[in-house]
C-alpha cells in the first residue's frame, strides 16, 4: 500500500506544480467551458504565443483536452476533480488576500483524505 501512497503523492505534486503559474491557473479556471486560443488570450494577461505554450504544457500533462473544430482547436479542462482543485485554490487565495478567516472544521476525515 505504501508504494501506491508514494505514487499518489508524486502525481499530486506534479499536478500542483502545473498549477503553480498564475496564467495556467487562470486558463484552467476558464476552461470549465470549451474555448479556443483567441478567446482565451482575450481573457488573460498573456500573449497568444504564451497562451498556446501554456495550453500545450497543460495538454501534455493531461490536465487539458483538445479537439479540432474545423481550423480551430478547442480546449477544455480534463477533470471535474481538477476544476474543484482550482476553485478551492482560488477560494483559499481569496480568503488570504481579503483577510477572511480560513475555515477549519476540526480534524480532517481520514476517509476523505484517502479517497
Amino acid at each position: 500500500m505504501r508504494a501506491h501512497d508514494d505514487e499518489r503523492l508524486t502525481v499530486a505534486a506534479e499536478v500542483l506544480g502545473h498549477l503553480a503559474d498564475p496564467t495556467r491557473l487562470h486558463l484552467l479556471r476558464l476552461l470549465v467551458e470549451e474555448q479556443d486560443v483567441s478567446t482565451l488570450t482575450a481573457q488573460v494577461s498573456a500573449s497568444r504565443s504564451s497562451v498556446s505554450q501554456h495550453l500545450a504544457r497543460l495538454r501534455f500533462a493531461g490536465l487539458v483536452r483538445a479537439r479540432r473544430d474545423g481550423r480551430r482547436m478547442l480546449y477544455r479542462i480534463s477533470s471535474d476533480h481538477l476544476t474543484e482543485l482550482v476553485a478551492q485554490a482560488l477560494e483559499f487565495a481569496g480568503h488570504t488576500v481579503h483577510g477572511i478567516p480560513h475555515h477549519l472544521s476540526g480534524r480532517p476525515d481520514s476517509a476523505k483524505m484517502e479517497g
